[in-house]
């Protein structure tokens, strides 16, 4: 609102006074910092009980708490619009993952803009709103250079942003977004994104203080550690080898030990038992036990790597003199995953894809683990000991999917430190307790409520005493220190679901199901967990995996589009836009402005993903080339036109087997064909380009960018064919005017 003029107009300067609002300082709230970790086990951390070094967390925790009873929910982009908001995920339009709007007001893939955001909030009290890194709230169908850009993090109340839209990419070569535009990334020897996001928050810290130092700020540190792709330098690596080489059982032993050692768990506390489809370790192979150790250490590394770069923005609140007024609070959006399969991966690329590595090609690759040519994940059994001593995983509703680890320090606030504070917490409850902090609460509406009282009082009661869970139909309810939850799986009849039940208060890992025993107590969760579900819209419950999810092409934005013109010079095409991988018939048409002969130098007409997954069509020494590449697999497929050309083609087609064709056309003659033995949903991390080649190129017979001349290239078409034969394709260009 504008303040009222008090000075004096009049027709000429001399003759009036000029007036300035009074610089009223309001009275100085804390600075907060969140960082979010992601994939991280609730044991992961050092304080935890951990083997892991994460000297930053854990000095956090000594001057600060840290929390044993906090939960999230079992998916990232769900536990992310429930810290922005303060609410439960299916009211906000957050049911499971943002790349997709399902169709259903619980399912938009986007939080609604009358919902106002943490940092929209913080920013109306005077902050300045900083982020960097992963935000995962902006549904697929908007990440476009064009936007729309309202579900933005620019648009959803931070002053600056630095970081990737998706759910992950890769660290050497990220898709990366400032604001609201993509830039292309820094593939400079030794750049990694960690680091870069770290010197973004540092930037913005350092900027804050200079310019608006009576303000407060929030910095939102969100990493794409440890979520897969793992990518961290050697030296990081291999020290963990010899320290996982015990195997997953007995880390999970020496886990709890520990934790019962540090005091963040009950002396009482039992392991859960092994998740069935876990191998006891001393039954594998000794190539199984090589692999898996390996890929273990990187995930040690990537963390260890993570927390020390975080120590840098630690060591920089302090030399600017924020430390002792600034709120950080450490966390994880969900439990360990297992989405690396049972034998995990040196290229992530390929479980994605639906075609895992076998451990003999691993075994083969050990060295790349971790590097440009590794970008790994750790079988399951490892996701089972990242989540020690409870069960399941990432995309459950067991502990192990929503028990994650908190640490909260602020030096000026919290007086007991290095205590651990055992009451129940979700993800929820961090807004509203945060926004407490900084002024009145009375008209803003969440679920969650202000855990602050716990700061300082390690008898405070819980805030809270019912919580529900739900996640591809899988259900849970907490409710006054007894827990029931509901397994499920794809297909399964609701009703027929087999329900268990915990006393939490005793049972800290829930070991012991009293389910029998209970039948009373059951039968009320249940029903408290409908009255939940019907007050929270979770409603239609909705059991499709998450391969079924991220493969749902929605008729919306470009994956339900047929035919898309590509111009050079336009913005990178994200990865998650399901137009850039090779799953679905299509023609890919090159328009010039003027004819093309064999003295032309070329360039990248159209490439996609990297040199892990993707291909690249281009024009190189007179010869047209469409080349493929699917983790070890590469196909390059060449022609050359017996005369000037003013439009070329290449047509993919699929086969049921999932292999290809390819044929190339000049001025619609055909010039070639060849075969590509498998296609892909999933190429890489790396999205589309036109014109050029701006990642890590596809290929090794240009140098990227290898960029197409615009004044001769006028664009790209690609057309989509859903049922097309491939002589159908062909004979269509053809004929086609």
């Amino acid at each position: 609102m504008t303040s009222k003029f008090r000075g004096k107009l009049a027709r000429t300067f001399d003759k009036s006074e000029p007036w300035w609002p009074e610089n009223t300082r309001q009275e100085r709230h804390p600075n907060v910092v969140t960082v979010i970790l992601d994939d991280t086990g609730w044991s992961d951390f050092g304080c935890f009980g951990s083997e892991i070094r994460t000297p930053t967390i854990d000095g956090l925790a000594e001057e600060g708490l840290r929390y044993s009873n906090f939960h999230v929910t079992p998916l990232c982009s769900p536990t992310r619009a429930a810290l922005m908001t303060g609410r439960n995920h299916h009211r906000v339009g957050m049911r499971c993952l943002a790349d997709t709007d399902t169709g259903f007001p619980n399912g938009r893939g986007c939080i609604p803009e009358d919902t106002p955001l943490l940092a929209t909030l913080l920013r109306e009290r005077g902050y300045g709103t900083y982020m960097t890194g992963k935000w995962h709230l902006t549904p697929a169908h908007e990440m476009t250079p064009a936007g729309p850009f309202t579900n933005w993090p620019v648009n959803r109340g931070f002053d600056r942003y630095y970081g990737f839209l998706g759910g992950c990419t890769d660290h050497y070569a990220p898709e990366i977004c400032q604001d609201n535009h993509a830039q292309d990334p820094d593939l400079k020897p030794g750049y990694h994104l960690t680091e870069d996001l770290c010197d973004r928050a540092i930037q913005y810290l350092r900027d804050h203080v200079s310019f608006r130092k009576d303000a407060p700020f929030y910095l939102n540190l969100a990493f794409g550690a440890t979520h897969a792709p793992i990518q961290v330098e050697r030296r990081y690596i291999d020290p963990y080898v010899p320290v996982f080489e015990k195997g997953w059982d007995r880390t999970r032993a020496d886990r709890l030990a520990r934790q019962k050692a540090l005091g963040i768990v009950p002396e009482n506390t039992e392991l859960a038992a092994r998740n069935p489809e876990v191998p006891a370790w001393d039954s594998l192979s000794d190539d199984q036990k090589t692999v898996y150790t390996r890929l273990q250490a990187a995930y040690a590394g990537f963390l260890e790597h993570a927390d020390s770069h975080l120590g840098r923005v630690v060591s920089e609140l302090e030399r600017l003199g924020l430390r002792d007024d600034t709120i950080i609070i450490v966390m994880s959006d969900n439990g360990a995953s297992r989405e690396g399969g049972a034998d995990g991966a040196v290229d992530t690329n390929a479980p994605y894809s639906g075609r895992p590595e076998t451990v003999a090609d691993m075994l083969e690759k050990l060295d790349s683990i971790g590097g440009p040519n590794g970008p790994a994940h750790y079988p399951q059994g490892w996701a089972m000991a990242g989540n020690t001593p409870f069960r399941r995983y990432k995309q459950f509703v067991e502990l192990g999917g929503v028990r994650s680890p908190m640490v909260v320090s602020w030096p000026k606030g919290i007086t007991q430190t290095g205590e651990v504070r055992d009451q129940f917490l979700h993800v929820i409850d961090i807004a509203p307790t945060l926004l407490g902090l900084s002024g009145d609460t009375d008209d803003l509406d969440f679920d969650g409520r202000s855990f602050s009282p716990t700061f300082n009082d390690r008898e405070s009661t819980a805030t809270r005493d019912l919580q529900y869970w739900e996640m591809f139909g899988r259900r849970a309810i907490y409710a006054d220190g007894w827990k029931a939850i509901a397994s499920h799986e794809k297909g399964d009849d609701y009703e027929a679901d087999r329900w268990s039940l915990y006393d939490t208060r005793s049972d800290f890992s829930e070991a012991h199901d009293l389910a029998g025993e209970e039948p009373e107590r059951l039968a009320a969760l249940q029903a408290a967990w409908e009255q939940e579900a019907s007050r929270n819209d979770v409603w239609p419950l909705d059991d499709r995996t998450i391969v079924d999810i991220l493969q749902f092409r929605q008729p919306n934005g470009l994956m339900s589009s047929e035919e898309i013109t590509l111009f050079p010079g336009k913005g990178h095409v994200p990865q998650i836009s399901m137009v850039t991988a090779t799953e679905r018939s299509m023609e890919m048409t090159a328009q010039f402005s003027r004819e093309i002969g064999p003295d032309d130098k070329g360039g990248v007409l159209l490439s996609s993903g990297d040199r892990h997954g993707g291909y690249s069509f281009y024009l190189l020494d007179g010869a047209l080339h469409f080349e493929h590449v699917r983790v070890d697999q590469r196909v390059r497929i060449s022609a050359r036109p017996d005369r000037p050309f003013r439009q070329c083609s290449a047509v993919l087609h699929v086969a049921d087997d999932q292999s290809a064709s390819v044929i190339l056309f000049a001025d619609r003659k055909r010039l070639g064909e060849g075969k590509i033995p498998l296609v892909s949903l999933h190429l890489s991390f790396w999205g589309l380009d036109t014109g050029r080649d701006a990642g890590i190129p596809v290929s090794d017979h240009y140098q990227a960018p290898f960029a197409f001349d615009d004044a001769t290239l006028d664009r790209i078409v690609l057309r989509f064919f859903e049922t097309h034969a491939p002589e159908e394709v062909a004979a269509l260009l053809e004929t086609t005017e």
